[in-house]
């Protein structure tokens, strides 16, 4: 019997992997279409032997993207940056890599493409203006397809609360920025299911609960054990460290984020998918817990 087959864009990402695992699950070949091959060798124990089988197909190289989803059943874009390193990324990425998938795959039975909450063509940051017309492009191609808009993610490998919780580990105080802008984090593995279940259309993914991020940031300095002093950043002193950061590796800051920082990110009722149920204290406080002093030893705060 022949195994259908899945082909996932950015697969060696937080939320690509786990969805390579769910079709690996299933009993899919799965072609993980990826820049680094070797990067994504990690992804081949998930599945059976020669069930999972990385591809090089940079977003950019239009033979390489066909030949990924040639005779694929199944087309997931997970691919997504969340800064630039060359001007012009977002747009390559998030648009013109996403159109190129979508046309180029239009033989799939089911095409998934995810973007985010906050695409919208009147953005006034570079990021939702690129992730906007991404969608556009794919509906155009794929009328349809299914298009999922999650809030922050979270899960043991994300780069929200680890983040954060190594920099309260670090630093004495807890810069943030946008203290009262409210989110909707939403579990990675529930992202994943959409993925493999949401029906055609637009649907935004965020969990039961919704917090500002200076309440995000104080739930997770308890979970850790840490006594830190918040800091809301005033937006001119923001910017001004953006104009450092987003030139450093790693980019933690930019001023294209500040942006997206002043509107909240949460889920229109109207298009929610309604089977993102995990909280986040069922989740968060298993991996955070090697942030505490002494890891996973709870040991008493004296700081």
């Amino acid at each position: 019997m022949t195994r259908p087959i899945a082909t996932v864009f950015g697969a060696s990402g937080f939320i690509g992997r786990h969805v390579v695992q769910r079709l690996a699950a299933r009993g899919d070949l799965v072609r993980v279409a990826v820049r680094d091959t070797e990067g994504a060798m990690f992804l081949r124990p998930m599945g059976r032997v020669g069930q999972i089988v990385p591809l090089h197909a940079p977003l950019e190289a239009e033979a390489a993207v066909a030949r990924a989803v040639d005779g694929a059943a199944t087309v997931v874009n997970c691919a997504g940056i969340i800064a630039e390193r060359r001007a012009g990324d977002f747009e390559r990425t998030h648009a013109e890599g996403a159109e190129r998938i979508a046309r180029l795959a239009t033989a799939a039975e089911r095409f998934v493409h995810v973007s985010a909450i906050g695409a919208d063509a009147a953005s006034p940051s570079r990021y939702g203006r690129s992730k906007a017309a991404g969608e556009a492009a794919v509906l155009a191609a794929q009328q349809q397809a299914v298009i999922l808009r999650p809030s922050i993610v979270f899960g043991a490998d994300d780069a929200f609360f680890n983040r954060f919780a190594l920099l309260a580990s670090l630093l004495p105080v807890l810069p943030i920025v946008g203290g009262t802008t409210k989110f909707q984090p939403v579990y990675v593995g529930d992202v994943a299911d959409a993925a493999m279940a949401a029906p055609a259309g637009t649907w935004e993914l965020g969990g039961p609960d919704v917090r500002s991020l200076e309440e995000l940031m104080r739930w997770m300095l308890t979970l850790i054990g840490r006594r830190r002093l918040v800091w809301d950043m005033p937006m001119g002193i923001a910017r001004l460290q953006a104009r450092v950061l987003e030139r450093l590796p790693g980019r933690l800051l930019t001023r294209d984020q500040l942006l997206m920082l002043g509107h909240d990110n949460v889920v229109d009722p109207a298009r929610r998918w309604g089977g993102c149920v995990t909280p986040m204290d069922m989740v968060v406080p298993g991996y955070l817990a090697r942030f505490r002093r002494g890891g996973r030893v709870k040991v008493p705060n004296r700081t």
